[in-house]
């Protein structure tokens, strides 16, 4: 069994030198090196804003839309997005653990999600089975590699699978609002209505207390409803965040000039970025979670207007994302509700 490298850069075709993730092209051969898992994949989550582009570019065809995901992995040995860059996470099944893989508590037959991007795990699909055009998630006959480096979650027995997949997938987002946001605070959570968005007002609103504000833009009536009859915010506005000023107007109708202390962005759509530094106070935060945001967009444009915020790039990762996230699902019984009716 050939060794591996620990960031999975043996991987790596084109361009040498690189890792998985910037990668053009990975080897998606499922013979794996003495460091890494197999896992017979089940359900792929594809990224929010990758799900989007390629349900648009494909009028909604699934047919179309089977060929395109198919077309970038054989292409690419991955699911990244050519446009996004962005990936998305899977579930399945342990097939083979390599005997130098780090955790060897690790068992063939368990049920895993991996909490690292599609955009750099090797991957290989035989079939999709399906395509659930409403929620992002692509069921497929498939196999992936995670590498010695990569993060994954044994799937909790209390709460369905597909339903813990779309939760892990945002889980970073949650877990940011959780270390950003502080009793008090005025918060703005721009795509408040989805899945990533219910979890950050969630924690958000935990986190503000009685004398804090959670705003929420949402550009679906439905959505925005949703977050109401949840009680998940203070305020909640229908509106489009790419249309800037009606945005800051709305908002700082609210907050006053001064703004928001924190902002968290979690569209799906391009050009939301200044909506969001805009109405965020002078040496306030915006978290960019969504993948379709442009930091040179964010960075020019915040220095355009005279802007000094701190700007997070939407990581993934945080240390506990995964156990604060299913542990707001298993504590918010109309969360639970709202995911088991969407994703199971």
């Amino acid at each position: 069994m050939n060794k591996g490298n620990k960031y999975g850069t043996h991987r790596v075709l084109e361009p040498k030198g690189t890792l998985p993730q910037p990668a053009q092209k990975l080897d998606n051969n499922m013979s794996i090196f003495d460091n890494e898992v197999l896992i017979d994949v089940q359900t792929l989550n594809i990224d929010s804003a990758s799900f989007t582009q390629i349900k648009g570019a494909c009028g909604a065809d699934k047919v179309k839309m089977e060929e395109m995901i198919l077309s970038i992995v054989a292409e690419r040995g991955k699911m990244q997005n050519p446009v996004t860059g962005s990936g998305g996470m899977l579930i399945g099944t342990v097939k083979a653990v390599g005997p130098n893989f780090p955790n060897q508590d690790l068992k063939v037959g368990d049920k895993i999600a991996t909490l690292v991007s599609l955009s750099l795990t090797p991957l290989n699909i035989k079939k999709v089975t399906n395509i659930n055009l409403s929620n992002d998630q692509v069921d497929v006959d498939a196999q992936a590699i995670l590498f010695a480096s990569g993060l994954y979650a044994v799937l909790p027995t209390d709460l369905p699978e597909k339903l813990a997949l779309a939760a892990l997938d945002v889980a970073g987002a949650p877990a940011q609002v959780d270390r950003l946001v502080k009793e008090g605070n005025t918060v703005c959570i721009i795509g408040g209505g989805g899945k990533s968005g219910v979890l950050c007002c969630y924690q958000a609103m935990q986190k503000v207390g009685a004398k804090g504000k959670v705003i929420v833009v949402e550009y679906s009536k439905e959505n925005a409803q949703r977050i109401k009859d949840l009680g998940l915010a203070t305020d909640v506005l229908v509106g489009d965040a790419t249309d800037v000023m009606d945005v800051y107007a709305r908002v700082t109708e609210i907050t006053g000039e001064e703004g928001c202390d924190v902002v968290i962005n979690n569209v799906n759509v391009a050009s939301t970025e200044m909506s969001s530094i805009l109405i965020t106070k002078d040496r306030g935060c915006v978290y960019f979670f969504s993948m379709a945001t442009s930091f040179s967009k964010a960075a020019l444009g915040a220095e355009g207007v005279g802007k000094d915020v701190d700007m997070i790039v939407g990581n993934g990762y945080a240390i506990g994302h995964a156990d604060l996230t299913l542990d707001i699902i298993r504590k918010s019984k109309g969360i639970r509700e709202l995911f088991e009716k969407l994703y199971v």
